[in-house]
């Protein structure tokens, strides 16, 4: 076993982004990255092994929410953007993000208990610790993937599937789903391995330049082929997503931060895995950190959206602020600094 592992684990993964003080390189964030053409998927730009499968995580949640829409949850339910916004969300426990998920939560018919995860609290500190001063009780809307299931468990009451199971690979919801995100990425069911997310739900490890083609055609829809259904309901997602960024993730994270650009798609995945589509240059960005590391993606993302373009100035002065290159320490004095190698 340990050395199947350890086999799997040669991605052939470089080094990207580092941390030095007084000169000297302290940590090093190893990992990989893919730049894909939304037009016919050739990578423009590479480094590692960018056929390791990797797992979608929370970056396949704006392509899973594809067969919910294509199902009729908006229409049917009356769903708007700020509930199509938390479909692919990967929310903090913000208040506006609860009341969202409070309002599929009724319109659909869903009992919170069928969620199959457990209950829990706010995960941001702020609405966790004003939940903690109320005497908040736990409830299963503050996982961070709640808006998702209830999508699929609203899609499935539509249709008539059982409830119970639906976090299981054969139900009907999660085969269809995986259809449809391995038509997306144009990905086969050969080059695909399921395993099982945080949540609960089945979660596809594809090629990672699989997931840089699935963004350029989110940011461009008009570039994937076939179902134009599909292309329709992926572009409803996507435009969600930058009306309401703050509801996608929260205040201050990468990923909101870059959808508040209408030129910009983007969404974290847990273990490290970050994803960006590119509007006007009509590409799509993947990257991965080995260590899974949140803390050097948004290094990473920026030294690569300099290069490539794709964010306007007023976007990446509010990521460097929020993200400085400068470590200070608790004196305030310079300590160090964020340095990327790629």
């Amino acid at each position: 076993m340990e050395q199947r592992l350890l086999a799997d684990s040669k991605m052939g993964d470089v080094p990207l982004v580092g941390v030095t003080r007084a000169g000297i390189l302290e940590n090093l964030h190893r990992g990989r990255f893919c730049v894909v053409s939304a037009e016919d998927g050739s990578i423009l730009a590479s480094s590692g092994d960018v056929e390791a499968l990797t797992y979608v995580r929370s970056t396949g949640k704006p392509l899973q929410a594809i067969a919910s829409l294509l199902g009729g949850v908006e229409e049917k339910l009356g769903w708007g953007d700020r509930h199509l916004a938390l479909m692919a969300a990967s929310h903090r426990g913000y208040p506006g993000q609860i009341e969202a998920l409070a309002e599929m939560l009724s319109s659909s018919g869903v009992p919170e208990e069928a969620l199959v995860f457990r209950a829990g609290k706010p995960i941001a500190s702020e609405p966790r610790d004003a939940w903690a001063r109320e005497g908040g009780q736990p409830r299963k809307l503050f996982h961070t993937c709640a808006g998702k299931h209830l999508a699929m468990m609203a899609w499935s009451r539509l249709e008539g599937w059982p409830l119970e199971g639906y976090a299981e690979p054969d139900h009907p919801s999660q085969r269809e789903i995986l259809r449809r995100v391995l038509a997306w990425t144009d990905t086969e069911e050969t080059e695909c391995r399921i395993g099982r997310d945080g949540c609960g739900l089945p979660v596809a490890a594809i090629p990672m330049r699989r997931i840089a083609l699935g963004y350029a055609r989110l940011a461009c829809p008009d570039a994937a082929p076939g179902d134009r259904g599909a292309a329709e309901a992926a572009n409803r997602i996507a435009r969600a997503m930058n009306r309401h960024p703050d509801l996608v993730e929260g205040p201050g994270r990468l990923a909101s931060l870059l959808l508040a650009d209408p030129n910009v798609v983007a969404k974290s995945g847990a273990q490290g895995l970050f994803a960006v589509g590119l509007r006007r240059e009509r590409l799509g960005i993947a990257v991965h950190l080995s260590d899974g590391t949140e803390t050097a993606w948004a290094y990473v993302v920026l030294s690569l959206l300099e290069r490539y373009g794709g964010v306007a100035a007023e976007t990446a002065a509010r990521i460097r602020e929020r993200f400085p290159a400068e470590l200070r320490n608790d004196a305030d004095a310079l300590a160090g600094r964020w340095e990327t190698l790629i």
